[in-house]
């Protein structure tokens, strides 16, 4: 009994990590674009307005970008150098297992005991089972306001699950713009 509760728990950690698994970002940018010469920015509102999520978790995201940009030295300006826009996926992921871990009644030698008994095996009890999550992307596109161009895009990918909590929804919402807007500029991503 002491060697399954020894294996099973290395496994129950990687299946409550892989749970809480990050956002996986991607990026693309312009490399025409001089990045340096954007200091100002206001958000797109036709764009965001397409935005297919409720006004409350756009008020988050907004407030989470603005958060962001002016950790990276941007200020909100009425005449802005570059306009952002968010746009918004989710899909249902359906996630399969099959179990066919069980015990069963057998005859047989072991180091513990001789003869017959019940133990752990292959085979008895199995089954199938089906869980669903839910898997959002955010996208956060940034484009210059003279031009009307997009000159930079990030991608955001990652598990949402259905979060009861607001402090919780909000704290996830901050980490996916957190980590979506670290690849910009994209001159400095080379660089980590």
């Amino acid at each position: 009994m002491k060697k399954i509760k020894f294996l099973v728990a290395p496994i129950l950690v990687l299946l409550f990590l892989s749970s809480c698994s990050s956002v996986q970002v991607l990026s693309d940018y312009d490399r025409e674009a001089d990045f340096n010469a954007y200091k100002s920015y206001a958000f797109y509102k036709t764009g965001i307005d397409k935005a297919q999520i409720s006004d409350l978790d756009k008020k988050r995201i907004l407030r989470a970008i603005e958060s962001e940009m002016s950790k990276r030295g941007f200020v909100k300006s009425e005449n802005p150098d570059i306009l952002v826009s968010i746009f918004t996926k989710e899909k249902e992921q359906v996630d399969i297992y099959n179990n066919y871990w069980g015990g069963g009644f057998g005859w047989g030698w072991s180091p513990y005991y001789w003869g017959a008994g019940w133990g752990p095996g292959w085979g008895g009890w199995g089954g199938n089972n089906v869980s669903t999550r839910t898997e959002g992307s955010l996208y956060i596109d940034l484009i210059d306001a003279n031009s009307k161009e997009l000159v930079w895009q990030g991608k955001g990918v990652g598990n949402l699950g259905n979060i009861a909590n607001i402090e919780k929804k909000e704290e996830r919402i901050r980490e996916f713009v957190s980590e979506i807007l670290m690849q910009y500029p994209p001159n400095t991503v080379a660089v980590r």
